[in-house]
């Protein structure tokens, strides 16, 4: 690959782009070896707080790449500006390609309403900012030992999905003290109302003397479902450099929220983009637009590899579909307005309908065995309620079961609540119990989680 002829078409493209309507924040490319591209992706970030469960992550993804399963042809943070690598063992065709594609997500996340609310939240300079908390884990690690620090990110990175995108990153505490509720006359507003004067739970608040004034406010006072954010701050005997791990993963997990909630969205804009603006780039050489075209092909085909037959879908795929049917249909005006206003959870339910479903061969599965005991998939819905369902099911709550901090008891411990009606997922009950045991190490006291076993019957798992 020329790095000099990357460097003559870049600048071609992004005028070409801001010709076309997109707005975008400067974009930093880098072209990076294969390893370092690995890295990132694995890690999430080029510098980021040192665990070993990235390392894990690493031989994954290297055996996976070696396998032929996987390759990543970029990785691309947005900010201001936008951070993008490439890797230089591609052809200059991909490359160009991926450029294209990045300046796609570069628009996508200056203008999409979620990127733009955590970016203002986080800050447009998350590259600088994760290796600025890297190096203050260093410090902890020589000052507090490897073993106390590891047992801090351990549960710090177990729980990094247990976020409340509902509340900004900077919330204050609890207040200490609530005002005491009136104990009513069950009549006073009819009889309707004064059904249901005494449900349980509504007179919690009040004390046994009754009067006015305030009364202490219980911990937390309603459900909590940013577990990084609760133990931060209230788990009874934490550091300040434990806090500070907390926080960290906290802040991270807010930025790369949007990146999870408008992956179909976002991947199917920028290879949207990508392949518009290589049909219009004159300047492009000949063959060159062939051989990028192709690599487009490759990327939004509906499996991920030749002979793969593959049950989750391809979200460069979906996505670059729906938004050139959009686009064909409503005007680019209306695509412009849904890239601002929606998520994938939105997009998939007001935009893939049964025509471009059956068009794409989207359909829920199920899977049962065979004669000869062998397991086979058989179409379950072709239903597109249930299968838009089927698509975002696993994008609800960070893809993690829904837990909340449900009581903080006087001697400290902690009480914790499987939202199972909600999230629709159990508990892998191992699983469960060394997240406990991770917690349990920081919160310093008990530490119980209610669920459901297989036979829905409650179960309570405790580490003290």
């Amino acid at each position: 690959m020329s790095n000099a002829e990357l460097a003559e078409f870049t600048p071609k493209l992004e005028g070409l782009a801001q010709d076309q309507g997109l707005d975008f924040y400067p974009v930093d490319f880098e072209v990076v070896p294969p390893s370092f591209m690995m890295e990132v992706a694995v890690y999430g970030l080029p510098v980021r707080m040192p665990h070993w469960s990235f390392g894990v992550r690493y031989i994954y993804q290297y055996i996976q790449h070696r396998m032929g399963g996987s390759r990543i042809f970029e990785v691309v943070f947005p900010g201001n500006p936008n951070r993008a690598y490439l890797v230089n063992n591609n052809s200059l065709p991909e490359n160009t390609l991926v450029t294209a594609h990045v300046l796609g997500h570069a628009d996508f996340s200056k203008n999409n309403e979620l990127f733009a609310r955590m970016q203002s939240q986080v800050g447009y300079h998350i590259v600088e900012q994760a290796a600025e908390r890297a190096h203050r884990i260093d410090e902890a690690i020589n000052e507090h030992g490897q073993k106390r620090v590891e047992a801090a990110l351990d549960a710090a990175l177990a729980l990094e999905q247990n976020i409340d995108i509902n509340f900004p990153i900077n919330r204050a505490e609890f207040p200490e003290r609530m005002e005491r509720r009136r104990r009513e006359d069950p009549h006073e507003h009819g009889e309707f109302q004064g059904r249901f004067s005494d449900l349980p739970g509504e007179q919690e608040e009040l004390d046994t003397e009754g009067g006015s004034g305030s009364v202490r406010a219980p911990i937390p006072p309603r459900p909590e479902y940013d577990l990084l954010w609760f133990i931060a701050h209230y788990a009874p005997d934490l550091e300040g450099w434990e806090q500070d791990i907390f926080l960290s993963v906290r802040e991270e997990s807010f930025y790369f929220y949007p990146v999870f909630a408008c992956q179909i969205m976002n991947e199917g804009w920028a290879s949207y983009w990508h392949a518009r603006l290589l049909r219009e780039a004159e300047f492009l050489p000949q063959q060159l637009y062939l051989d990028a075209i192709k690599a487009h092909s490759d990327v939004v085909r509906p499996y991920a590899g030749d002979k793969s037959v593959s049950l989750s879908i391809n979200p460069y795929h979906v996505g670059f579909q729906m938004w050139e049917k959009i686009i064909e249909e409503h005007g680019l005006d209306t695509a412009l307005r849904l890239r601002a206003e929606e998520d994938d959870f939105s997009f998939v339910r007001n935009w893939l309908d049964e025509n471009l479903a059956e068009e794409l061969h989207l359909f829920s599965y199920k899977t049962r065995r065979g004669r000869g005991g062998e397991e086979q998939y058989v179409i379950q819905d072709r239903d597109i309620h249930a299968l838009r369902e089927a698509i975002l099911h696993p994008k609800f709550n960070y893809g993690a079961p829904r837990v909340y901090v449900s009581e903080m008891g006087t001697d400290g411990s902690l009480m914790l609540q499987h939202d199972h009606q909600t999230d629709g997922k159990g508990l892998d009950v191992d699983r469960a119990q060394k997240v406990l045991e991770y917690i349990q190490r920081v919160w310093r006291r008990p530490v119980r989680l209610s669920t459901l076993d297989g036979k829905g019957k409650e179960q309570i798992l405790e580490r003290s």
